[in-house]
Order: structure tokens, then sequence, then C-alpha cells
């Protein structure tokens, strides 16, 4: 069975010109199969400036649009046509093995949920985001946005799912799991973490325990999945991108300002653009919604042709690896 990827070429900021280039890199260099989901006689005007395997590549056609401004649960009900729900119902329907949107973050988990539903015995999908780490690793920060009051049983639930993810998506042989809290030792944190840590220290499964916030990109703590609840996690992956672009504003303000600077930049110039690319998201393509029937990959609102590349990319890896049959089995057992 081909699995095709649909891809909302409506939702982004910068229009369905990253969509389609990078749908053609990932036809091109990766043999993937895609649906671009949008306006067709733009995504076909758009496609003649490309050479490309016509068989690898269809277009459905979506009227309406879910802005950021709009209601993500009354606009997913209130315009049916709307590009990211009729990703996800592509999904639904078998007609794709999974979608990738960079739009409204509330509103692609809203069609994720209403058309594809959850994987039998996880009680609320979360948001997984990939972190890059100062060794070079990568921390799933689980859950960064999905569920703003978590449950405890939610909460290990998330960290079964960001377990399955890290080994299998990521490469990590024997992923280390922490709960975020407000101190490393036994028993610090709230009534939700404290209930979270005392679940996952039972379970087969390679637990750290509690790590703080300075661990989350490399230090004495490294875990390589981080739980908490969504509000928290959103939070600190706000406070993270805010940080990294005013690092590099403030060090590009400095080198503006020296000639001394300058000589320097330019002979750090292959190390910098090797930090660059380390912190760079379009690298992971997007966050993955854990624990639909069917793969969602959220992307940032201001994806390029790399980022949709990454995600079909990604949503393949999902697909090959049979993730949700993983994820389901392991629920079954210890959710």
């Amino acid at each position: 069975m081909t699995n095709w990827v649909a891809v909302d070429t409506m939702s982004g900021d910068h229009g369905s010109e990253p969509a389609v280039h990078g749908a053609i890199q990932a036809v091109r260099d990766l043999g993937a199969h895609v649906i671009l989901v949008g306006k067709p006689d733009e995504l076909e005007k758009k496609l003649k400036r490309y050479s490309y395997d016509a068989k690898r590549v269809q277009i459905h056609s979506a009227t309406e649009i879910i802005t950021m401004e709009d209601s993500p649960a009354r606009a997913v009900r209130t315009k049916p046509d709307a590009s990211v729900v009729v990703a996800a119902r592509l999904v639904k329907e078998k007609q794709a093995v999974g979608f990738f949107s960079p739009g409204n973050t509330g509103a692609t988990m809203a069609a994720a949920l209403l058309e594809m539903g959850r994987i039998k015995g996880v009680e609320r999908p979360s948001i997984a985001s990939p972190l890059p780490r100062e060794d070079g690793g990568t921390t799933v920060l689980i859950d960064s946005g999905a569920n703003v009051d978590c449950k405890p049983n939610w909460l290990v639930q998330f960290a079964i799912m960001g377990e399955i993810y890290s080994r299998d998506i990521l490469g990590v042989v024997n992923p280390r799991i922490g709960v975020l809290s407000n101190g490393e030792e036994e028993g610090k944190g709230n009534a939700v973490s404290t209930a979270v840590w005392e679940r996952l220290r039972h379970l087969p499964c390679n637990f750290l325990g509690n790590v703080e916030g300075r661990d989350l990109y490399g230090g004495g703590r490294t875990a390589d999945v981080v739980v908490c609840d969504g509000f928290t996690g959103n939070i600190v992956l706000k406070a993270t991108e805010g940080l990294a672009t005013s690092i590099f504003t403030i060090l590009l303000q400095g080198i503006a300002g020296s000639n001394l600077a300058k000589t320097g930049a330019f002979l750090l110039k292959p190390v910098l653009h090797e930090v660059k690319r380390r912190m760079d998201y379009t690298e992971y393509g997007g966050a993955p919604l854990l624990g639909v029937e069917g793969i969602c990959i959220i992307g940032h609102g201001g994806s390029n042709s790399t980022a949709f590349k990454n995600a079909i990319r990604v949503v393949q890896e999902f697909a090959n690896k049979d993730l949700r049959k993983k994820i389901e089995d392991r629920i079954r057992l210890f959710g």
C-alpha cells in the first residue's frame, strides 16, 4: 500500500509556495507520495515550475482556511472545507496515512481529533516537541500545549508515547524519562507531578526522576523525554523560542557595532552556522500530535520548504515503523 501524505498548503504564513517546493523536494529526494490540499488552480500553476514524477503528486481541493485569529474548535465545525480539516479527513478516509499543517495549532489538534479520533486506550493526545541539546542530542518535551490541565495518568501516558517517539523516530536506544519539576529531589513538585513520579518509577522504563528546567538543553541530569502538563510545556517552548531569537539578535547587534567583532565573527562563521543549524526547528519538520488514529504533524506558522520536506519525511517514518500500533500496545500494557 502506498503511504500518501496530505499537506495543508493554505495555513502557513508564506502561502502555498514553501508547501509545493517542500513537497517536490520530498518526492525527488525521499520518494514520497504527496497530496497537496488547497486551491487547485493555484497549486497547478506552481507545480508547472517543477519537474517531478506526476504519479507521486495529487491535488485535493479545499476552499476555506482557518486563520490564527479563529477559535479552533468552532472554526473546525463551521469550516468543513478548510484545508486543515480536509487534510485530516483524508487520513480518516484512508486516502493518506498522515498529514502536516503549519497553521493554527489548536485547529490542527481539533481537526485531528474530530476527524481521526484517538488510539484505543489513549485518554488525551499530546504534542511532543523536540528540543536540541548542547550534546547534540534531542529532548522530547511532552506535553507542549495540547492539554492545559492534566490528570496524573495522562502524564504517564505522555511518557509512554514520548518514549516510543524518542526511540523509534529520534533513534535514542534507551530513552531516559524525567518529570519536569522545581527540584531534582524526590517529593519535589506539585500534587500531579509527584503522583506521576510515583507511577513512572514502577514502570519498566529508564526513569531518571525529576529534572529541572535548566536540564532540558543539557547539563548533569539530562533526560531524553521530559513530561509535564501542556500549560507548563507551552510556556517552556515559547520561552525557549524567544530566548533563542533574542540571543542571535543581541549577537548580531554586537557584531554590527565593532569592526573587531566583525573580524571575529568572520573567523567564527562555520561555528555560528553549526549553532544555527542545530537550533533550527525545520530539521525536525514539526511536532507530532501523539495518540491520534493516524499521523498528525504540527508545524510552525513560518515553516519553509525544508520544514515541509522534513515533516513529510517524519510522517513516512511514523507509518513505516507503525508507531500507532506500538503506542496502542504499550498503552494497553502499562497505561
